[in-house]
């Protein structure tokens, strides 16, 4: 998490007005606050606490298109088979200059109980992000950076949490273990 919220941190200004988080509102209201005028929550189970939005975004015809200014969509791009049609799908209901802040696993262990209730397909590089998010949003419009190194992997795979390094050592870079991979990607305020 010491990542993902660094990276939701310098990016708290594009979190406001109508946003959109995926199985709780916990970022929105953290990184937002007063600037969020109407929090949704998605989820794909009809039976999930909260989930004010259910589908399944490989096929979510019946959301409404241009809706959101700013979709969070933490470490869910690797339980998604068909990853294409879920970004063209978030990037049809951003409204025009709407942001998407997604994150993704890079080096990491299988979730066992996601793994067990709805699959984990992928991981992901910054290379392999980036290559999939401008497939769909222009490249100009697309951030993608990658964030760990080989203690911060050691140390996830093992089970430690971020307190129990130092922050100089979970901030050191090396682009040959890349643990968490973050995207920043916007919709053009018109279409060309």
């Amino acid at each position: 998490r010491y990542y993902i919220e660094s990276f939701l941190a310098r990016h708290a200004a594009d979190i406001y007005g109508h946003v959109l988080e995926v199985a709780d509102n916990t970022y929105t209201r953290q990184f937002g606050g007063a600037r969020v005028q109407q929090s949704d929550v998605l989820h794909v189970s009809l039976q999930h606490p909260g989930a004010t939005i259910t589908a399944d975004l490989t096929c979510a015809d019946h959301l409404q298109s241009e809706t959101f200014d700013c979709v969070i969509f933490t470490q869910t791009l690797q339980f998604i088979y068909d990853v294409r049609a879920a970004l063209c799908t978030l990037y049809r209901i951003l409204k025009p200059g709407g942001v998407l802040l997604a994150t993704g696993n890079g080096i990491s262990q299988i979730a066992r109980w996601d793994m067990d209730h709805w699959g984990e397909y992928w991981r992901f590089t910054s290379l392999s992000a980036h290559k999939l998010f401008t497939e769909i949003f222009p490249a100009s419009n697309v951030t993608v950076e990658a964030h760990g190194n080989v203690l911060a992997a050691m140390a996830f795979l093992h089970g430690l949490v971020s307190e129990e390094l130092r922050q100089d050592e979970l901030d050191y870079f090396d682009p040959d273990y890349e643990v968490l991979i973050t995207i920043r990607a916007a919709k053009p305020t018109t279409e060309k």
